[in-house]
């Protein structure tokens, strides 16, 4: 069976609103074995909504059509998919009582208008909302399936899962698993390099790549007749991408960088402290994403100025006045000050220029130096980032998480 998946609605075509309804379709399409190929995006607009359901047809058997079953005139998705399968629309009895109830509720006249939400194409399954006023249905003729779904998340979710996946279980024999592998310090092209052999031989399971925010994720997925069989195709594939990238891999699923480092930080009894300068917050805000890291950092501080490095930290003046605010021996200082001045066991600093100005030939825009002291020794790092100002500070940010997360693995794993 394929599917495809239309979003109907102007304010989505303009992108006043976000289609969070197709992203959600389309996964629970995937955990349910059913191919997706194609989605699009019609206004809301009958003649251009017909000439969709005519070009899906021509490639999928299966079409979910979201948005447009409400009041008003310019909501015609039920009666284009009538008119498409040449069906007459009729009142369906049991919505009509729900929807005059409803508004008894509310002390409100029950008009024509609202009427039309609960006409349907004649022979329709009718998928009751309890959410809002617009039931949905669906629609089969000649091997063909219409799936009408409203538009507000608040109504669809529950309608396809209370009533659609039973519907599409009955049609499926299979379904798709995956596991996605979290990787960083290892750019897309070259994670595809190492595994290109993998990748040329797949068959089922598969693995897809996709880069994003400085990081990597590799998505293994495997065609099953359930969870337990999927998983068991995709472990021999993981167990061979894990041999070649090694610590490159920092999590799996949901796992993100910040809580990874976290869960070592407590795991290990350790507390943290930060000082930043060029990423102004960003790396402290990152690790309190985590639940719980409040029993690691201790301690937090924009040192921006070159008086509160001094003040706050430590940091030596001679040492500012010979190699600058950006330089490896203020990110060394910076992180040894941080730990002794909050009693921290491990302090990290950041410190460097994130541009568009400041830069200069010896010291460009995206220089940045990191710092971690830990265990008595201080070590650091020099990287030189590109992008803009804000995409060098949350680069700098990823690459302290993981460089920082390596170096807890190393000396406490």
């Amino acid at each position: 069976m394929i599917a495809e998946i239309i979003s109907i609605g102007t304010e989505l075509l303009l992108g006043d609103i976000l289609n969070t309804n197709a992203q959600y379709l389309s996964r629970r399409l995937a955990d349910l074995g059913i191919d997706l190929y194609h989605q699009s995006v019609v206004g809301d607009n009958g003649e251009r909504l017909k000439e969709e359901l005519e070009r899906a047809y021509s490639r999928s058997n299966l079409i979910i059509a979201t948005g447009g079953l409400g009041p008003t005139k310019d909501d015609l998705t039920k009666e284009i998919g009538a008119e498409y399968f040449n069906k007459p629309m009729e009142l369906h009895e049991e919505s009509y009582k729900i929807l005059s109830e409803h508004f008894q509720r509310l002390n409100r006249e029950l008009t024509e208008n609202n009427v039309k939400q609960v006409y349907f194409p004649v022979g329709s399954i009718i998928l009751p909302n309890p959410f809002g006023t617009a039931p949905g249905c669906i629609i089969e003729d000649d091997g063909k399936i219409l799936i009408l779904l409203p538009g507000p998340p608040k109504e669809n979710i529950p309608m396809f899962e209370n009533h659609v996946v039973p519907y599409l279980n009955k049609l499926t024999t299979h379904t798709f698993i995956s596991k996605t592998l979290r990787i960083c310090g290892i750019g897309e092209s070259m994670v595809a390099t190492k595994i290109n052999h993998i990748i040329d031989e797949q068959s089922n399971p598969t693995v897809a790549p996709y880069a994003k925010d400085s990081e990597v994720t590799l998505r293994i997925t495997a065609k099953a007749k359930n969870k337990e069989e999927g998983y068991n195709l995709i472990a021999p594939m993981e167990k061979a991408i894990q041999k070649i990238l090694g610590d490159n891999i920092y999590g799996t699923d949901e796992d993100t960088l910040e809580g990874v480092v976290g869960k070592l930080l407590i795991d290990n009894k350790l507390t943290l402290a930060v000082a930043e300068s060029c990423t102004g917050g960003l790396l402290s805000g990152r690790l309190v994403n985590y639940p719980g890291i409040s029993n690691a950092v201790i301690d937090g501080c924009v040192t921006y100025s070159n008086d509160a490095k001094v003040k706050r930290l430590g940091v030596k003046e001679a040492t500012l006045e010979k190699y600058g605010a950006v330089s490896e021996e203020i990110a060394k200082e910076m992180a040894e000050g941080v730990a002794k001045t909050s009693g921290a066991a491990v302090g990290i600093s950041t410190t460097g220029i994130a541009g568009p100005g400041g830069g200069s030939e010896e010291k460009p825009v995206g220089l940045v130096y990191v710092g971690i002291h830990i265990k008595g020794k201080t070590f650091v790092k020099k990287l030189q980032l590109s992008g803009s100002r804000q995409t060098i500070r949350e680069r700098t940010v990823t690459f302290t998480l993981d460089w920082l997360r390596r170096k807890l693995l190393s000396l406490y794993i």
